[in-house]
């Protein structure tokens, strides 16, 4: 395989799409050696094929705003990848949402997916509506409309979505009641459901909490323990609130969280107190972190990234490339232990590149926030059996989720000098379990 002769060919197909490619290029570099052990994998063609959406979903998305005027959105499903089960992936509502991102998430999604070792395929979508200043019935209006497109595309063992950004329990209610008035059944197809309708616990904290157990486990693995260690994470959503609350639990300080607006260092650390306040700032949707200095007492930067401050882990809980070279290098300079990625593809190349040429422990989303969808898999068996397991159940099955992650990040990713490429791990053992399947069913696949 030649990658710079196959990425030169994609990117004439899909120009623009920088995220996507980006995401492409990463994978494809860490999976080289690998995929040239199998000639058969060229002969099917297995690259071509899984870098290609199975389809892709546009539509338009009208609603009706509070003063009675007519807003159109546009919405996408990016239906990635079903090698190993049904199409599996969050909805993005964000102004910044396009269809390259969303190809970018789908990609990741279908090796994150199979990591976790549940039968579900890669998936995205979303719309670039923002919840910023919306009202509650606007919401509502919205996602109604955008079910009325999505609705016949999706199903429990077809497609199953769930949250993310801008797409909490309430939006998820939102859907879940128009899906289930058109399509005549109570089929838990989305999870992120409340809990009194076919959700299960734990899932709202479930990206969080499942990070820090990795962390904790790359910690171990290099002979540190996570208790008395200091955190700055960024973000203040509900992958950031599950961060913080696990991080907290186990010992660890957490000082900053961050918004568009900038970010809050807080040297006291976060309290529960503080840590449920979070949710109360998302469900404000204004989208702003500087709030919380004001009721805490807390230093506000306004316009500033948390990357600067001294500490021993650094955790991008927000969105994709928030942490770049520049960061990197002051993280470094800081002599920072751990780095890893809490939302998807959070640091862009030359970040990755600065951490792993220095002596910084760097592990990317598609094995640090598993526990996410992992979870969302667990709600899936949960509606399926129709029955609900308790919060020590779920909780037991996530920890179990994620040390096999590690495991498998450790079986691929380590080095001849007895280094973990973490990144490299994650690729490896996510494309050879897709790549598998896809090759044992064909060109159809």
């Amino acid at each position: 395989m030649d990658i710079n002769r196959f990425m030169a060919s994609l990117e004439a197909k899909h120009p623009g799409e920088l995220e996507y490619l980006q995401a492409v290029r990463e994978v494809l570099t860490s999976i080289e050696p690998f995929y040239n052990q199998h000639p058969e994998f060229e002969k099917a063609g297995i690259l071509q094929r899984m870098v290609e959406p199975d389809r892709i979903f546009t539509f338009k998305v009208p609603w009706v705003d509070d003063s009675g005027n007519v807003q159109v959105n546009q919405g996408f499903r990016v239906q990635f990848n079903n090698a190993i089960g049904p199409y599996k992936g969050g909805l993005r509502f964000h102004a910044s949402v396009n269809l390259s991102i969303l190809k970018f998430l789908g990609f990741e999604q279908t090796f994150k997916n199979a990591l976790t070792t549940l039968p579900m395929g890669g998936a995205k979508g979303g719309s670039d509506f923002s919840l910023r200043g919306k009202s509650a019935g606007e919401v509502e209006r919205f996602c109604h409309s955008f079910m009325l497109e999505l609705w016949q595309s999706i199903g429990a063992n077809t497609d199953v979505p769930a949250g993310d950004i801008g797409v909490g329990a309430r939006e998820i209610g939102y859907l879940y009641a128009m899906h289930k008035k058109l399509a005549r059944a109570n089929t838990g197809v989305l999870t992120g459901k409340g809990i009194d309708y076919g959700g299960s616990l734990i899932r709202p904290e479930a990206t969080g909490f499942g990070a820090l157990y990795f962390v904790r486990q790359v910690l171990s693995q290099h002979s540190y323990g996570l208790a008395g260690k200091v955190i700055a994470l960024s973000g203040f959503g509900n992958v950031a609130w599950g961060a913080a609350l696990k991080a907290t639990q186990l010992g660890a300080k957490v000082v900053t969280l961050s918004g568009p607006d900038g970010y809050i260092y807080d040297d006291e650390g976060l309290t529960l107190e503080k840590i449920a306040y979070m949710q109360e700032l998302r469900a404000s949707n204004n989208d702003v972190v500087e709030p919380y200095a004001a009721r805490f007492g807390a230093e506000f930067y306004p316009g500033e990234k948390p990357w600067g401050r001294k500490v021993d882990i650094a955790l991008p809980c927000a969105t994709q490339n928030e942490l770049d070279g520049d960061d990197a290098r002051q993280l470094i300079a800081n002599k920072v232990l751990c780095v890893a990625e809490v939302s998807n593809m959070g640091c862009t190349p030359e970040a990755i590149e600065a951490f792993q040429q220095s002596d910084v422990l760097y592990a990317p989303g598609k094995a640090v926030n598993a526990g996410g969808v992992a979870t969302s898999g667990l709600e899936m068996t949960q509606n399926a059996m129709h029955l609900s397991w308790s919060a020590d159940e779920v909780d037991a099955k996530l920890k179990q989720i994620m040390s096999n992650i590690h495991d498998q990040c450790v079986r691929y990713g380590k080095q001849e000098d007895g280094r973990i490429d973490y990144m490299k791990g994650a690729n490896v053992a996510g494309f050879m379990k897709v790549a598998k399947a896809m090759y044992d069913q064909g060109f159809l696949g």
